[in-house]
């Protein structure tokens, strides 16, 4: 199984994670950590060390942070590079669909890459700029 930690500013893994169960249910192999504005370096860096050593039976891991080059992004990123995890991958830039992808498509993509890829894609997807059509307008008088 593929373990999934998200991570991001303040409360945004607890509260996309919020939204996650809503759509799909209690997680599993799943862990939400939040950098808070009293967090330093190091407690962020011991946060994800423990979120971790929790899903260490998972044959691989996505860490999904919220803005690439952030602070949650960058020291995940130094966790991957030092070796913590054999099979560890990160991505920044996440949202809801893309993790709800994710999430739910492990069971059938058992390759992180191949999942990190089509959940990115779907993040892609997901992304719109509402113009409302004249039709639409006049539906609403």
């Amino acid at each position: 199984m593929i373990g999934i930690i998200v991570t991001g500013h303040g409360e945004y893994a607890s509260g996309l994670t919020s939204g996650l169960k809503l759509l799909a249910g209690e997680t599993e192999y799943y862990e939400a950590v939040d950098f808070k504005p009293e967090d330093s370096m190091e407690v962020l860096a011991e946060k994800l060390r423990s979120a971790i050593r929790r899903l260490k039976d998972c044959e691989s891991m996505a860490v999904l942070a919220d803005l690439t080059g952030g602070s949650p992004f960058n020291v995940a990123s130094r966790l991957k590079m030092s070796g913590v995890h054999e099979n560890m991958e990160v991505v920044g830039g996440i949202s809801l669909p893309m993790v709800l992808h994710a999430y739910m498509s492990r069971a059938m993509i058992s390759d992180i890459k191949e999942l990190l890829d089509a959940s990115l894609e779907m993040g892609k997807q997901h992304m719109m700029y509402f113009q409302p059509s004249d039709e639409a307008c006049e539906l609403e008088e």
